[in-house]
């Protein structure tokens, strides 16, 4: 079987349009993870019993389930047990939320523990609250730590946004399955599916890799 180049061609414009999808899902998706996994992140790492409990319940269960379960989980139950209209989008993005922030608490937490506990003191030893301590000291050092597991997880996420395929959400992979599915050229479609989420994943490789050196992070 030769390869048809004029068949990616054709189809580019569609899957581009899912590509686009796919950016926006996980645009969205991260910055609302970021916000929920630093403020979860800190209740793990400095909060009191309560906040620790319930940031702990929160992360292991997310970590413990697949983020396909959790998907479906929004778009089919949640309607029902909250009687509330839940579309795909709204699915995908809550999706990325709530699984990303999982995880980038857990860094968060890491990276705020990590740094030598010998900062803290002194800085409440000038007299500063603990909210400048975490903010002015500990939280530049914490933050050039984290960069690399954050783009990690960046990574993943984008790379995640294929499972949206179960709720019809037409990102990357399903407007590639269903470009597949008329014109049943296997080959030259998922070819041209992997370099897109190639592309897309060494931009933000490349991105996170100036930000580290611009960071000195060694």
């Amino acid at each position: 079987m030769e390869f048809d180049w004029s068949v990616v061609g054709e189809a580019m414009p569609a899957l581009l349009s899912g590509a686009r999808l796919t950016i926006l899902i996980t645009l969205a998706g991260l910055v609302g993870g970021l916000i929920v996994g630093f403020v979860t992140g800190l209740m793990r790492a400095y909060g009191n019993k309560l906040l620790n409990a319930i940031a702990f319940v929160y992360i292991e269960l997310i970590r413990g389930t697949p983020i396909v379960v959790q998907v479906m989980f929004i778009y089919f139950a949640l309607p029902v047990l909250a009687d509330v209209r839940v579309n795909p989008m709204t699915a995908a993005v809550t999706a990325i939320v709530v699984n990303a922030g999982a995880y980038i608490a857990e860094i968060v937490r890491g990276s705020f523990l990590s740094v030598h506990k010998g900062l803290k003191e002194a800085g409440l030893a000038l007299g500063l609250p603990m909210w400048k301590v975490l903010v002015y000291i500990i939280g530049p050092v914490a933050f050039r730590r984290m960069i690399p597991p954050l783009g990690n997880q960046f990574i993943v996420s984008l790379k995640d946004t294929s499972l949206f395929i179960v709720i019809g959400v037409g990102e990357l992979t399903r407007q590639g399955q269903e470009i597949m599915a008329a014109n049943f050229r296997a080959v030259e479609i998922w070819s041209a599916v992997a370099i897109l989420y190639l592309l897309m994943t060494g931009t933000l490789t490349l991105i996170l890799r100036v930000t580290e050196k611009r960071m000195r992070i060694l």
